[in-house]
């Protein structure tokens, strides 16, 4: 059984990456959108939902995604040598959470569409159902590509399998993950400990500790965001054109920009 230390919550953003696909010698977080850096958004997020610290994994040019948010003191950089998957990301960030006890949120460095309403929500689905990990997640029309959340006949998650390891009947599911959690502290490095890169990938996913929750029998849910657009994730130039014009639409109708 996993203890709650109440409603404290920090925030870990993954932004390592390279992203290959935006064909551009810039790294993929540092592509502005409206003229602010991918990176902002889910950084202004994290800090305006109420989290107690902000820890961002870096990787490819380091130094460059540092300085595109120097203004921030309250951030903290951790380095990711290689990137080895999701999984070896966030376990670069155990040592800055020994001392930690509470939930830890964790956002994409490129995903800058999610809203400040979709993560209180989901941080508050995640508190009430005493949960030991809860995913943001969506439902789309085709499924291609992403990874598929695989539940229990009861509503619990049993696995988030991707889709290069998916079956035939996995890929059948429309309900996606999008990257995006809320995992106590305890169970997240202790999961991580057990997660290996057996996988079509070699790499070590984040998401194998749903298969770890359910092993334990820890509490795995989902929380689906209803609009895709919000959650999508931002991997080449015409995704970026899209958000850019998402972010405009915002400041056109004087809505909060997260």
């Amino acid at each position: 059984m996993i203890k709650r230390r109440g409603d404290r919550f920090s925030t870990i953003i993954l932004a390592a990456g390279k992203g290959t696909r935006m064909k551009s010698s810039l790294v993929k977080v540092l592509h502005p959108i409206y003229g602010k850096p991918m990176l902002s958004y889910p950084v202004a997020v994290a800090r305006y939902v109420g989290s107690e610290g902000i820890v961002i994994v870096v990787g490819h040019q380091a130094e460059l995604v540092k300085e595109s948010v120097k203004d921030n003191d309250d951030l903290v950089f951790v380095y990711q040598r290689e990137q080895l998957g999701t999984g070896h990301a966030v376990l670069q960030t155990k040592d800055r959470f020994l001392d930690f006890e509470g939930t830890i949120l964790i956002l994409c460095g490129d995903v800058p569409l999610i809203t400040l309403h979709t993560v209180r929500s989901l941080l508050d689905y995640h508190f009430s159902c005493d949960a030991a990990v809860t995913v943001l997640t969506t439902v789309l029309e085709t499924a291609h590509g992403y990874g598929r959340v695989v539940k229990k006949t009861e509503g619990d998650i049993l696995k988030v399998v991707e889709e290069r390891d998916a079956t035939y009947e996995e890929k059948k599911i429309r309900e996606i993950n999008t990257g995006i959690y809320c995992m106590e502290s305890e169970f997240l490095f202790e999961a991580l400990a057990d997660i290996d890169n057996k996988n079509a990938q070699g790499e070590y996913y984040l998401t194998d500790i749903f298969k770890i929750a359910s092993r334990k029998e820890y509490t795995a849910r989902s929380f689906i965001a209803n609009d895709p657009v919000e959650v999508m994730g931002i991997n080449t130039p015409d995704d970026l054109k899209l958000a850019t014009r998402v972010i405009e639409e915002r400041m056109r109708k004087g809505s909060n920009l997260y």
